[in-house]
């Protein structure tokens, strides 16, 4: 029974990623094949894969998945019936097609909370709720039959625009890192990310940072990220001198910095430019600062705890060297990038771009990585693809489902009027509430999913604060993102805890502390929109400012979380430190001026004064 559950679910997964790969490199042939055949073969894998559990050990559940699967086979065979007729001429969907959509939603629903728990299930179950339920309890009141064919029988619920964007753009990019990661050049990747940062105290650590960006910019998961890079870099951190709980928060919180890096940013670039409208290359130049300034960040904490624990860098005759052969295989990861930005450029489509990009990378792998050679190598690589993709898949149509609500009720123009009631005039008071709104629903969630979902709900509300679209997409992608390192629901943190031997709830607080830059750089882009660079009105003396106090910034709060620079503080210093890092960063230059003044006070006192204070 094992067996014939993996091979059933393999064979499908490959073809899900065979899928993937000729939409990305002939388009799309028809929308209601490509959207029907993707959520089809996704939502069989999510019935057969039992993630490395032995399906025997609930003998019951794995024959309820055999049995659901077929009959969510008869029930996509009916939608696409329906689909192709209505396409031809008007038809008359009867009672018991009402049924079987239900049916469908039902089991879409049962995959989330199979494959994404409680968190994403219960958004679900509240948009059901809220849908069909009467007025006078909190609903909306619609008939079930008309939320039926608009959410089922047509292409704004469950197939609509989220699923036909992945379909088309995401899972190509998917099959991209799968080529990356099985051919073994993500190691290569690594191992100069290594060699780059051995000189630097806590070496290891900002190895993985630089692995991990950019490796991560490509996976589209932080969770998929720890477990691939994480097995290597955690370690190697641990055995510098780290402690297991910090090399654990490291390669989450940089794994996690990779889902805003461009030029992929986890696909979330080309997510946003078919939301917002803004063009991709706009996306990724407006993006680029904010995520260099959440590296720098990362980096500065990082150095603070080398020189809190005496870690020294990694000697000369123990560091990486890099060969010939090296520099050829990294070939692999460049080529491709290069081809990617080049297709972009030139202004083709993203799975246009994705699709040579992923071409280049097979046969630069071919070339240079042997065992990459042998057909069982292709077959993991198209399996590991089919079933990442199958699960983004799943979250997308009850993302499908909670949009379609959202859209057919208007309650996210609703929400954004609550939000703008309870925040008043107040920007800043408006945008912690959109912050904490962005890290409930983005818990548990990939990053693409994520987004879409908060893009569509939350969205709206801070653009009718009078921010630039692009700020405010930006402002939702940043927290979606963090909210894997956010406990209690830090999936990147607890996927990076075992493997570092540390508590998971430890080990997402410290994930926290050492990303805490990523809660912080989406006021600065909001209040210093020069950051972002293509707003109107660009002055380049403003971005100077900017990143100028966000540097002092990141090293307060840094060393004041820390508890330490050039020696232990008290924690009135810390304190102080804390308090200062923030203000710095007022828009107010009543406010920002003498804060500067006093952070530069602060840190020369620290390090040229009474030497020795010690820590309380």
């Amino acid at each position: 029974m094992n067996l014939a559950f993996s091979k059933t679910t393999d064979i499908f997964a490959i073809a899900l990623t065979i899928l993937a790969f000729y939409v990305g490199g002939w388009g799309v042939f028809d929308n209601v094949w490509v959207s029907g055949l993707t959520v089809w073969l996704a939502l069989i894998v999510g019935f057969l894969n039992f993630e490395g559990k032995n399906p025997s050990a609930n003998y019951f559940l794995s024959i309820l998945h055999v049995v659901l699967a077929i009959f969510f086979t008869i029930i996509m065979w009916k939608w696409t019936s329906i689909m192709l007729e209505q396409e031809a001429f008007f038809i008359e969907i009867t009672f018991w097609d009402n049924v079987i959509a239900w049916a469908g939603i039902a089991i879409a629903g049962y995959l989330t909370l199979r494959h994404f728990g409680i968190p994403m299930f219960c958004v679900f179950l509240v948009m059901v709720y809220y849908v069909i339920a009467p007025n006078n309890i909190f609903g909306a009141g619609e008939d079930w039959v008309r939320v039926a064919e608009n959410l089922w029988y047509s292409t704004d619920g469950v197939f609509g625009r989220p699923v036909e964007v992945v379909g088309r753009v995401v899972l190509i990019f998917i099959l991209f890192g799968a080529v990356l990661h099985t051919s073994g050049a993500g190691e290569v990747l690594l191992k100069f990310a290594f060699a780059a940062t051995g000189r630097f105290s806590g070496g290891p650590a900002h190895a993985a940072i630089v692995g991990s960006a950019m490796f991560g910019t490509l996976s589209g998961s932080p969770v998929a990220n720890v477990v691939s890079t994480g097995v290597f870099t955690i370690p190697i951190i641990k055995q510098s001198g780290f402690r297991a709980k910090f090399a654990g928060a490291v390669e989450a919180a940089a794994s996690t910095g990779g889902q805003i890096m461009p030029p992929v940013m986890g696909v979330v670039a080309f997510l946003m430019a078919d939301v917002t409208g803004i063009p991709y290359l706009k996306i990724v130049v407006a993006a680029l600062i904010p995520a260099a300034m959440y590296y720098v960040s990362l980096f500065i904490v990082v150095f603070i705890e080398a020189k809190k624990k005496g870690i020294a860098p990694v000697p000369k005759e123990q560091r990486q060297v890099i060969t010939r052969s090296d520099w050829l295989k990294s070939l692999a990861f460049w080529a491709p990038l290069a081809t990617l930005i080049y297709y972009l450029l030139d202004g083709r489509t993203p799975q246009n771009a994705g699709f040579a990009a992923t071409i280049v990378a097979f046969i630069l792998c071919l070339l240079f990585f042997p065992n990459f050679r042998h057909p069982k190598k292709w077959l993991e690589m198209m399996i590991t693809a089919g079933k990442t993709s199958a699960t983004l898949m799943i979250i997308v149509a009850s993302i499908g489902f909670v949009i379609g609500v959202v859209n057919m009720t208007g309650v996210g123009l609703q929400f954004a009027e609550a939000i703008l009631v309870v925040g008043g005039s107040k920007l800043f008071l408006s945008l912690i509430l959109v912050m904490l709104g962005c890290i409930v629903m983005g818990m548990g969630v990939p990053t693409g999913a994520a987004y879409l979902i908060i893009a569509i709900v939350l969205g709206p509300a801070l653009e009718r604060l009078g921010l630039p679209t692009i700020a405010a997409h930006l402002f939702v992608v940043y927290f979606g993102v963090l909210s894997v390192v956010t406990p209690p629901v830090a999936l990147a943190a607890f996927a990076a805890a075992p493997i570092a031997g540390a508590k998971p709830m430890e080990t997402g607080f410290e994930a926290v502390r050492l990303a805490i830059a990523g809660f912080i750089i989406p006021f600065i882009f909001v209040y210093h929109q020069d950051v972002l660079i293509i707003i109107d009105g660009f002055k380049l003396n403003g971005l100077l400012w900017a990143v100028f106090v966000f540097v002092i910034s990141s090293w307060l709060i840094g060393t004041g979380l820390s508890g330490y620079d050039t020696r232990h503080m008290l924690i009135w210093e810390r304190v102080l430190r804390l308090i200062v890092g923030i203000t710095v960063l007022f828009p107010d230059f009543l406010i920002s001026v003498p804060s500067v003044i006093i952070a530069i006070i602060i840190i020369g006192w620290h390090k040229f004064g009474n030497r020795k204070l010690v820590s309380d």
